[in-house]
């Protein structure tokens, strides 16, 4: 009760907000800050802001069964199905009601932004619109997250900066707008345009878009984005390009952390569990709640100086998995291995097991910890190379 009562007043406080911005005459300007005192700000934050450390059972599971989704309504057919369950129906209700509200906010702003483009050059306000739709169909839906991590750093503007978080639901959005209250911008796919509202607050919003398959849109957005950080506004992206469809970790794509090292503006990683267990990737809204469910870590920045763009890689990958539930741990797969068998001395390939991590999890893992479990097992499949290798050799030596 105590946190609903929270997110009610913030929303009211949010509402209050954007009314006094539309009814000013003054230009509305967020007040951002260039590397240099992003650095200092940094500093201070450090020693002042309150950081609630994670605490949660890492080994928790919500994916509900599909034999008690209870779909109503299912669209397509195969892999292309999407289901509705009666929450999902809730859902939709308080999409179709809000929704509009969104829409007319952004139009409004939209019509007075021809008259006047410099009153918000940013589109902060504009942007606005959507962190308030956000937290609100959040609170009606019962799906609000809870957060750990040094939260009050990303309340307040510290910048520029890239914000990266793993992806693994549509949910994934409007959960990280709840706590990203600066302005910043969306590294998307260009197919959200078509998406009814979402499209039009990221065009409206200057938003960086981008087309996977054409090359000159690749270049396009590394410059976009280059020139929102010169600007000191943060730029967001999902480093994995893609929703997880199991909601496990995938492997990064390239390209994404060269902004930060050209432009020296740190990286800050945010991990986001269990979305893909309240709105899977066969759903059309979510399948049930999220209250107890949701829940974001943000942790500390990750200075980009002297660090190349696959060191920096390996280091948000690390602080993803020590915040990530053990359901969304990609599982690490052994490389086959040839033994010698001594029966027949034929060669047989044999495949390990996949190696059960859970047990190195039972407590709290630090990204040097998670790290030095891989470089453990890349240290076990090279001894026992060798170990083959040897075998092999004495047998060529016997008469």
């Amino acid at each position: 009760m105590r946190h609903l009562r929270g997110v009610l007043i913030t929303l009211i406080l949010d509402w209050v907000s954007l009314s006094r911005s539309l009814t000013t005459h003054a230009p509305y300007r967020r007040t951002t800050a260039t590397r240099s005192t992003c650095t200092a700000r940094q500093t201070r934050g450090s020693q002042l802001a309150s950081t609630t450390p994670f605490d949660r059972d890492q080994s928790e599971s919500f994916i509900v069964p599909n034999e008690d989704v209870n779909p109503i309504i299912r669209l397509g057919k195969d892999e292309q199905e999407k289901i509705v369950n009666g929450f999902g129906l809730w859902c939709a209700a308080v999409s179709v009601f809000t929704g509009p509200l969104w829409v007319a906010a952004m139009s409004t702003l939209q019509a007075i932004y021809k008259i006047n483009a410099d009153w918000d050059p940013n589109r902060a306000l504009y942007d606005k619109t959507g962190k308030i739709w956000s937290k609100t169909w959040l609170t009606l839906t019962d799906s609000y997250p809870t957060f750990s991590g040094d939260v009050d750093r990303l309340k307040s503007s510290q910048g520029p900066c890239l914000y990266v978080a793993n992806h693994a639901s549509w949910l994934d959005i409007p959960v990280i707008c709840t706590v990203l209250d600066p302005v910043f911008k969306f590294i998307a796919k260009g197919e959200l345009r078509k998406v009814p509202c979402i499209g039009q607050q990221l065009e409206g919003g200057n938003h960086i878009l981008i087309d996977r398959e054409d090359r000159r849109s690749q270049l396009r957005t590394f410059k976009d984005g280059i020139g929102w950080l010169k600007k000191g506004v943060p730029i967001m992206a999902f480093p994995e390009g893609m929703r997880s469809r199991d909601g496990k970790l995938m492997d990064f794509k390239g390209g994404l952390f060269s902004m930060a090292v050209k432009t020296q503006v740190p990286i800050v990683p945010i991990t986001i569990s269990h979305t893909h267990a309240v709105m899977p990737s066969n759903a059309l809204f979510p399948v049930q709640t999220g209250a107890g469910k949701l829940h974001v870590h943000v942790h500390d920045p990750i200075d980009t100086t002297g660090k190349t763009e696959a060191e920096l890689g390996a280091l948000v990958r690390a602080s993803f998995l020590s915040t990530l539930p053990l359901g969304q741990h990609p599982k690490p797969v052994v490389p086959e291995i040839e033994q010698t068998a001594e029966k027949d001395h034929k060669t047989i390939p044999i495949t390990p097991k996949v190696q059960d991590t859970h047990h190195l999890h039972q407590q709290h893992i630090t990204p040097s910890q998670t790290l030095s479990h891989y470089t453990a097992a890349s240290s076990t499949i090279n001894s026992s190379q060798e170990v083959t290798s040897k075998n092999r050799t004495e047998e060529t030596t016997v008469p």
